[in-house]
């Protein structure tokens, strides 16, 4: 009886589920996202990172728990330490049409204060009448364009690194860069309302 009773409990042990917190790696986060915008806005002295407050709490991912990992063959995943990689063919394409599109179209705007940084990671006309007449279908298709491949990087990141739920953090983590790594005098927006650098 009490060899049965072991067993039972031996195995409902193995079998348990257990809550695994697999922590969104903020910290390398930031350093992906300094390295990307500054290979983006490029040219410029990289600038110190400023510090940025966390918004919002930390993601979770739940796992079971895998008997495996007892003896040392548990997944990969669940062991391994969070990173955030934006060396893939498809992130380092966005990058390079992004840094294209910046350096031929939308710094000379950023430097007239004519383009900004919205608070969501995004770019946005801030002061159209900045814009000759002739330029302003060229950069608000420009802007377009950087802001679809701004969405698709963020996402990009997210799946590229198992974690398509991070998105949202990962385009906050980013938000936060764009405007760290503002130049002086560019624009960008906090709380709704427009700032100088």
């Amino acid at each position: 009886m009490r060899r049965v009773l072991g067993m039972s409990l031996l195995s409902l042990v193995l079998c348990a589920c257990v809550t695994i917190n697999v922590y969104f790696p903020a910290a390398e986060a930031r350093e992906a996202a300094r390295e990307f915008v500054e290979n983006v806005i490029g040219d410029e002295a990289v600038p110190a990172p400023a510090p940025v407050p966390e918004g919002g709490g930390m993601a979770m991912r739940q796992l079971r728990f895998d008997p495996w990992m007892l003896l040392g063959i548990g997944s990969a995943q669940a062991q391994a330490t969070p990173d955030i990689t934006i060396r893939t063919p498809a992130i380092q394409a966005i990058q390079s049409r992004m840094e294209s599109r910046f350096s031929t179209v939308l710094r000379p705007h950023f430097d007239s204060g004519a383009l900004g940084f919205a608070g969501d990671g995004t770019v946005v006309v801030r002061d159209a009448s900045k814009l000759a007449i002739k330029d302003r279908v060229a950069v608000n298709a420009a802007v377009a364009d950087d802001n679809r491949d701004r969405k698709a990087v963020y996402r990009e990141i997210a799946v590229a690194n198992g974690h398509p739920e991070w998105e949202s953090q990962i385009r906050d983590v980013f938000a936060r860069q764009w405007i760290a790594s503002a130049r002086p005098g560019w624009w960008y927006q906090q709380g709704g309302a427009w700032k100088q650098k």
